[in-house]
């Protein structure tokens, strides 16, 4: 389980999405820079990119990203150093901790970032990991740096 790091400007984003797509639940992707060879190193968040939430029925309690719109995010970032290293989405009226629909379907190794929200404020942001063997969702240690843009570079790993 690796921690992250994140620019305050990048979680205000996230944020302004939440607050846009209110009462559904928005989504998008978590780009970063490549993970260090060490595990426990945290993983960067240099930028974040709204998506289409595509879930057909109640948007307000569920978020779907197409595999072509997650291809399409992924390969504007071929021949980069970035790769997508999650998903965020929002939880309208509901605390910042993945549900337990989120955990079926949820994959390893990605990092989840989820945001409660009430109304216009988002009351907090959290991320997590999911555990391949057990199956379930991980708290991991999230660091907001101050700032805009990408952290800098000492920070990217």
């Amino acid at each position: 389980m690796r921690p992250v790091r994140i620019a305050s400007s990048l979680v205000s984003e996230m944020a302004a999405h939440a607050r846009a797509t209110y009462p559904d639940e928005c989504c998008g992707f978590l780009i970063a820079s490549p993970d260090p060879l060490d595990p426990g190193s945290p993983r960067t968040i240099v930028a974040v990119e709204a998506a289409a939430n595509e879930f057909e029925g109640e948007r307000r309690r569920r978020f779907l990203v197409r595999p072509d719109e997650l291809r399409a995010a992924e390969g504007r970032l071929e021949g980069t150093d970035r790769s997508v290293a999650g998903f965020y989405h929002s939880h309208p009226d509901h605390p910042g901790r993945p549900s337990q629909f989120d955990q079926e379907h949820a994959w390893p190794w990605y990092t989840y970032v989820v945001l409660g929200l009430d109304r216009n404020e988002v009351r907090e942001s959290r991320a997590f990991e999911l555990d391949s063997e057990a199956r379930e969702f991980h708290e991991v240690p999230m660091t907001v740096e101050p700032g805009s843009g990408s952290l800098p570079k000492v920070l990217e790993g």
